[in-house]
């Protein structure tokens, strides 16, 4: 008995590892999340039963605890269960928690990495989050930081080059207000709505002035010098 967390990747469903399909085609029980496509759960068998523990703004399906006993119930009781989660498993997805969960109650676990939308949406678009010259780092951030924590760890006086903020859509005018803290106001912003996937659309601004568009989630918000490399190459390409 296996309870394998999977990353289903950033959206587009052919970007899904091989290894990935593998584990879904012979899967008992799949657990998924809402960044998880319909597309994707038709490799898991017909007879599979598939439970949603999806997450959004505002809307919890389940709590985090509740989707920890639903994988200690159903790997206690099924040969394969596969816990399939948007992006990466460990990149904002609660993975480490649940793995303690299932090793807590002795059930075997395994991970198969995914594509983050961290890095795989800006790369589909076209968008390089490091360029030679421009930018030798980048910074990885939750934009809603859990709100029952004892204390902030998101503090946005990151040095990297490039700052990449997942899930900040929602708090997208106060993350900029305190990034205007630390970087001056017109640095260059763009923000990837519904990333590789067949509705993708940017949206650019500055620091300043980006919260004053109209942007809808879900959306990776890229912050640095990159994002004029970026709209170099994108008017490159035009004829």
């Amino acid at each position: 008995m296996v309870v394998y967390l999977v990353g289903a990747g950033p959206g587009d469903p052919e970007l899904i590892t091989l290894k990935a399909i593998r584990v879904l085609e012979r899967a008992d029980v799949v657990v998924y999340d809402r960044l998880a496509g319909e597309e994707i759960l038709e490799y898991a068998p017909d007879d599979a039963r598939l439970i949603y523990v999806g997450k959004k703004p505002g809307e919890h399906h389940k709590t985090q605890e509740e989707i920890n006993r639903i994988l200690v119930e159903e790997g206690s009781r099924h040969e394969t269960v596969v816990r399939l989660k948007g992006g990466d498993p460990f990149v904002f997805g609660r993975g480490g928690e649940e793995i303690l969960a299932l090793s807590e109650a002795g059930i075997e676990t395994r991970v198969i990495p995914g594509v983050t939308s961290a890095v795989g949406v800006p790369t589909s678009a076209r968008l390089p989050v490091t360029h030679r010259g421009v930018a030798t780092s980048f910074t990885v951030v939750t934009g809603h930081e859990d709100p029952t924590k004892p204390e902030r760890q998101v503090h946005w006086d990151y040095r990297a080059d490039t700052l990449i903020i997942l899930m900040g859509v929602g708090n997208l005018r106060d993350n900029m207000e305190e990034i205007m803290k630390h970087r001056p106001g017109d640095t260059p912003v763009c923000v990837i709505e519904k990333g590789t996937t067949s509705d993708e659309r940017v949206v650019f601004g500055t620091v300043s002035d980006i919260a004053d568009k109209d942007i809808r989630p879900p959306g990776i918000i890229v912050v640095g010098e990159v994002v004029n490399v970026y709209r170099r190459i994108i008017n490159s390409m035009e004829p």
